[in-house]
């Protein structure tokens, strides 16, 4: 990639809040500007201070929001009836336990990389209110219901585990506290991904939670980061017998009404961790050869309805195909057009999710972080 345009994330969303009291939707670029080889070239989105102090405000607004609420319980009986905090006194906020995990996640990953956000000393206390000791102890209590075995498997064991990396990549006191206290329900969850892989004898190619490749990516990424030989080689053993033989994957049938993650994407990310850079192109050619073409495109994911809290997936599909793309072009230069695509999926969604209602607000933040993130080499 020869020539970039920086645009900053504060300058979409000042974009975007204009745009909105003027009652249109602005696209960030309306056209793209040509490279002297007459590809594509979409601003690069970069995430600054500015940005990071507006984005911070979604996962606050969501982690101690106890309702609307979306428990996904199995109930035993009426004894099971309690409330949210109750149930889930870390993770009860942002609408569902998962979204409350990552809205965690966000906020750590904001702090480590601004750490003279705002109201920074407040954010970490919420941090340390929330995932304390007690706290993590009756989230593992959960796990252990009779009924609960299977609960959020494994979308939010892989986000479990996504904050448990973040925390532990960040290098300050604070850090050192919340990764004691999430320990054991890290524990627990390795332990379950390693229980539950060997019995998993076909994988799920969907686009929403149970995604099999999403979960084992952000697993992996944790058992790489922490050198966790025995959740590493589970999770390689797996995905290798599962995906290793794949080709020709339908992107044409991309997306599905309600995804929020490309299951032929986020395949591919995933085998790109396992594989060889040897191993891992032939694969690809087989598995997505049209990847390759210089001229691929993808065109980006539509929201009819915003308040619709499954239609508004769509912004999702358009930030994970974004941390997909940029994990498969990662170190492979003939692969770089790929991130053209990536940025222009960022663009497109990126100024809808400030401001927006809270079916999106309580979770897309999270993934539009990822996705910034990935835009990093």
């Amino acid at each position: 990639m020869k020539k970039y345009i920086l645009i900053s994330i504060t300058a979409l969303i000042l974009s975007c809040n204009t745009s909105k009291k003027e009652g249109q939707k602005t696209k960030i670029i309306k056209e793209p500007i040509l490279n002297t080889n007459n590809n594509p070239i979409y601003g690069i989105p970069k995430l600054d201070l500015k940005g990071a102090n507006t984005l911070v405000e979604l996962p606050l607004h969501c982690i101690n929001t106890e309702y609307p609420n979306r428990l996904s319980q199995t109930l035993g009986g009426d004894e099971d009836l309690k409330s949210p905090s109750t149930l889930h006194p870390a993770f009860y906020g942002c609408f569902d336990w998962h979204s409350s995990v990552h809205g965690h996640w966000s906020l750590v990953s904001l702090l480590k990389s601004f750490p003279n956000i705002d109201n920074v000393e407040a954010i970490k206390q919420r941090l340390l209110k929330n995932i304390s000791k007690a706290h993590i102890e009756a989230e593992i209590q959960y796990f252990y219901g009779k009924h609960n075995k299977s609960y959020e498997r494994t979308y939010g064991w892989a986000w479990l585990l996504k904050l448990a990396e973040e925390i532990h990549t960040w290098d300050t006191p604070v850090a050192r506290v919340l990764e004691e206290n999430l320990q054991p329900l890290t524990n627990l969850i390795i332990e379950k991904y390693i229980a539950f892989l060997p019995k998993l004898n076909y994988p799920l190619r969907v686009g929403t939670h149970t995604n099999t490749a999403f979960g084992l990516s952000f697993a992996y990424d944790y058992a790489q980061t922490t050198n966790h030989e025995a959740l590493k080689a589970a999770i390689k053993e797996r995905a290798t017998f599962f995906f290793l033989k794949d080709e020709n994957c339908p992107m044409s049938w991309e997306p599905s009404g309600t995804d929020f993650l490309s299951p032929c994407l986020e395949e591919a990310a995933l085998m790109k961790r396992l594989l060889s850079k040897e191993e891992f192109k032939p694969w690809l050619d087989a598995f997505l050869p049209e990847l390759k073409d210089k001229n691929f495109t993808l065109e980006t994911g539509k929201v009819s309805d915003r308040t619709d809290g499954h239609l508004v997936h769509l912004d999702g599909v358009n930030f994970s195909r974004a941390w997909s793309l940029n994990k498969i072009a990662e170190g492979l230069p003939e692969y770089n057009h790929l991130r053209f695509i990536a940025n222009n999926h960022i663009n497109h969604s990126l100024p809808s999710i400030v401001g927006d209602s809270y079916e999106g607000g309580h979770w897309l933040g999270s993934f539009a972080i990822y996705a910034l993130n990935s835009t990093k080499e």
